[in-house]
């Protein structure tokens, strides 16, 4: 009995295991990204959105599609192009699975279908285009590249989203050549640059050559007017002194006229009788002189005495000096007539002899 018994246990034990085993098979877990295809006995059922989902176990399976955009690599292959340059290429795509039933069904493994579908047409592509093509039209290249895959993989559920050519790179001959011509290019462009940088320091140094010699006419041409200014203002200042001294003469000119021009007509025959010369020759008679000087002061006496301009004579002394008396004048006009008659020379008049 007690061995039935556990034996009987350990069956009923053993059956749970195997129908919580078979349950477990039945649980299908699909990620947001994903699109899970339910095929049972062979058959296909429909689509398993995501989510927890639950299937009839061991004669249903699901195949599961990544939705995301996928990237694949062209790996680098040889391509003739049409100038029969050798030229490795290659080029990266970016797909994305738009119906998965298609995707699945169609084709046995769309993304190896993909990447082979790339591969032939790009050298289709580049077969049609010389090599300066190839290598400034990238775009043109994607764009085609594109158009084609695009339309080939639309039976397979597939959308191409983008193709870029990764590399483009000649070799053999061809890419020697390219790097000579390179090479040459960008010494004629460093030749360009340094004649334009030659152009504009010629250009710089000449307008600073320039500017100087404008500078330098427009400081002369100032130092010139301000020197003309400094002459002008000279000879202004220079007038306006000999027209003030000429006021000053004129303040005492009314009572001092002929009695200044009497003692500078003495002052003249003092430096006459001061000279080096043995013979003084008097255009005029001394005597109409003597009597001309004293009817002067004799004159001017009378004229200040009237007039009672007493500063006014004083204004004249300070500007004259001392101004002898009448009498003082024909006394020393006699005297130097005596001596001159008597035939005395001038240097015995000057070697200390006064005139009494």
């Amino acid at each position: 009995m007690v061995l039935e018994e556990i034996a009987s246990n350990l069956i009923t034990i053993f059956l749970i295991l195997v129908v919580i085993y078979i349950m477990s098979k039945g649980v299908v877990i699909i990620q947001p990204y994903e699109q899970g295809l339910q095929i049972r006995l062979g058959k296909y059922i429909g689509r398993l959105n995501p989510g927890f989902r639950w299937v009839v176990p061991v004669i249903t399976t699901v195949e599961k599609l990544d939705l995301r955009t996928q990237v694949m690599d062209v790996p680098s292959q040889e391509v003739i192009t049409k100038d029969n340059s050798p030229t490795n290429v290659d080029a990266i795509v970016y797909t994305r699975v738009v119906d998965p039933e298609k995707a699945f069904f169609e084709v046995s493994n769309y993304r190896m279908a993909t990447v082979a579908l790339a591969q032939t047409s790009l050298r289709g592509i580049i077969g049609d285009m010389e090599l300066d093509e190839v290598l400034y039209n990238r775009d043109l290249i994607n764009t085609k590249l594109r158009d084609i895959l695009d339309r080939e993989t639309d039976q397979w559920g597939v959308k191409v989203e983008r193709v870029e050519i990764k590399e483009v790179d000649p070799v053999g001959v061809v890419k020697q050549a390219m790097t000579e011509q390179t090479a040459a290019e960008r010494e004629r462009r460093a030749a360009i640059l340094r004649a334009e940088g030659d152009k504009r320091s010629a250009i710089l140094r000449a307008e600073g050559e320039r500017q100087s010699m404008i500078l330098q006419a427009e400081g002369e041409r100032q130092s010139k007017v301000l020197r003309a200014e400094g002459d002008r203002l000279s000879k202004i200042l220079q007038a306006q002194g000999e027209a003030q001294g000429l006021r000053v003469l004129s303040l005492g000119s009314r009572p001092l006229d002929k009695k200044a021009i009497t003692v500078l007509s003495l002052d003249a025959l003092k430096q006459m009788a001061d000279g080096q010369a043995t013979k003084i020759i008097f255009p005029f008679e001394i005597s109409s002189l003597v009597k001309q000087s004293a009817k002067f002061l004799g004159a001017t006496d009378e004229m200040a005495e009237e007039e009672g301009a007493e500063a006014a004579q004083a204004l004249d002394e300070t500007i004259l000096g001392e101004i002898p008396t009448s009498k003082e004048v024909e006394t020393l006009l006699r005297q130097l007539e005596e001596k001159i008659d008597e035939g005395e020379s001038i240097e015995e008049l000057k070697s200390g002899k006064k005139l009494d």
